[in-house]
């Protein structure tokens, strides 16, 4: 499978709001992991098929002007001997404003995995 990555509905709406000066944009603050991926994720989704953890993130990175890069690393305990097959960046109210589905990440419990999303305009 391919990864596909959706931004979600309410987090398009938030982008508005901040752009015509109702709301002020929450930061992106997390990231959460699931295994019920199922095809692509839907723009009205707000959370994920399957979710089994949700994580501060590691670090933010500016690739470009128009490009950062969320970064989020599991340890060797979480989600040990876990498939990991779909993500999530959430922000900081606790939306997920954009899903991304993948193919099967399978983890072991003596290995840390870090996960980029990078979110693009």
């Amino acid at each position: 499978m391919a990864s596909t990555t959706t931004i979600t509905s309410l987090g398009k709406n938030k982008i508005l709001k901040a752009r015509a000066g109702i709301k002020t944009l929450p930061a992106v603050t997390q990231m959460a992991f699931g295994n019920g991926a199922d095809g692509t994720p839907s723009e009205g989704d707000n959370s994920l098929k399957n979710e089994l953890l949700r994580k501060d993130l590691s670090s933010i990175e500016q690739v470009t002007d128009t490009n950062f890069r969320y970064i989020c690393t599991l340890t060797r305990a979480e989600l040990a001997n876990t498939t990991i097959n779909e993500l999530a960046l959430c922000d900081s109210e606790g939306d997920l404003v954009m899903i991304r589905t993948c193919s099967d990440k399978d983890k072991d419990d003596d290995e840390e995995m870090t996960f980029e999303i990078d979110d693009i305009f």
